[in-house]
């Protein structure tokens, strides 16, 4: 089969990325020969990354279309599509909107399967936040032999929003890569690894709570990712300086698989998340997680002995959630429960999904 996504490792690694890479060694250790067709602002290369052979197209420039408000990731499509009419693959299985038009239009080509996994929530905001984003969804549920919702609020979405049941397939977690192991770190220790720079992860609201916790933890600290610019950082209003605070390449997954396992509790404030899958990698570390109670984030965080949600968008009641999830963490028993539930979602199972999948579809043409 060939995996699509617009960009990869090492150019980006966060959620969808590591979701493509998750389901790509899950269907190598099955036997399968998926192969990873992205796009880089560089020339066209082929490379065999960890057993993943990976093709990358150029991208060319998106500063024009993005400035007129066009859908990210455009421009790479027709040599994306080039990639798969040349290739023999039986399936086209697209991680992004715009590259499920080259697959949709490979199928019509070859009639053989095309599927999307739509990484976002398709309400009405997220599709009309960018243009041609209805058009490419309205075309996908259409065309597509699946589109495939991270979660059961997404599905909800795509029922409300393009009348489409979509499947649901939970994205998975390497518990080989993310798992305890050494002691927590002495200092109460709060981690986040969403991107700082990105306004909805709400990392200001962050900072500004972790002064609160301080108030009653002194020596509490916040673990970071750093980012590529620290003044795009600083311009959504994060304290980047601010007493408690440091920045780590959790970028790597092997620092932050180890950060996590030293960490006490892991945050993810944001909204409007489909999933949230660094929780339950933290989780899988053993580690308890807070986040706010909006989207998909409380069907993972769905009972109180492996975390708190919070409710406001406040510093006051982000902190308090943080605080109580420290005192959390010296339960014995809360690193087993988090593990556990970290383990319903296990890239073996959601690799087992995805082959039903891929299954069902090839045998419905």
């Amino acid at each position: 089969m060939a995996l699509l996504s617009p960009c990869f490792w090492p150019e980006v690694r966060r959620g969808m990325e590591r979701f493509t890479r998750e389901l790509a060694d899950g269907l190598l250790a099955h036997g399968q020969r998926p192969q990873l067709i992205t796009s880089h602002p560089g020339r066209p290369s082929r490379t065999l990354e960890d057993r993943l052979p990976i093709v990358r197209v150029p991208r060319p420039p998106q500063g024009p279309l993005l400035r007129r408000g066009y859908e990210p990731y455009l421009t790479h499509v027709p040599l994306a599509y080039a990639v798969l009419r040349a290739g023999r693959y039986d399936i086209a299985h697209a991680m992004h909107t715009t590259d499920a038009a080259a697959a949709m239009r490979w199928k019509r080509r070859t009639g053989r399967p095309a599927l999307l996994s739509f990484m976002g929530i398709p309400d009405r905001a997220g599709l009309r936040y960018a243009r041609k984003r209805l058009g490419l969804m309205r075309r996908a549920v259409s065309e597509c032999d699946a589109v495939v919702a991270l979660s059961e609020y997404a599905a909800e979405a795509f029922r409300t929003s393009l009348g489409y049941e979509a499947p649901v397939i939970a994205p998975g977690v390497d518990l080989h890569a993310f798992q305890s192991a050494g002691p927590r770190a002495e200092q109460p220790t709060i981690v986040c690894s969403a991107a700082a720079e990105e306004p909805r992860k709400h990392v200001a609201l962050l900072v500004e709570a972790l002064g609160l916790v301080r108030a009653d933890v002194p020596d509490a600290r916040l673990v970071l990712s750093r980012p590529r610019d620290f003044e795009a950082v600083r311009r959504i209003g994060v304290d980047a300086e601010a007493d408690g605070v440091e920045w780590h390449d959790l970028d790597d997954r092997a620092v932050l698989a180890r950060v996590y396992g030293e960490a006490w509790v892991s945050v993810l404030a944001s909204d409007s998340e489909a999933f949230g899958l660094v929780l339950a990698e933290a989780m899988a570390c053993g580690t308890p997680v807070v986040a706010y109670d909006d989207a998909a984030l409380p069907e993972l965080v769905d009972r109180p002995g492996i975390g708190r949600l919070f409710d406001r968008l406040e510093p006051r009641a982000l902190a308090d959630a943080i605080l109580e999830t420290l005192e959390l963490s010296r339960d014995e028993a809360t690193a087993d429960r988090c593990r556990a539930r970290a383990q319903e979602f296990s890239t073996d199972r959601f690799v087992e999904r995805y082959l039903e999948l891929y299954r069902t579809i090839g045998a419905g043409r």
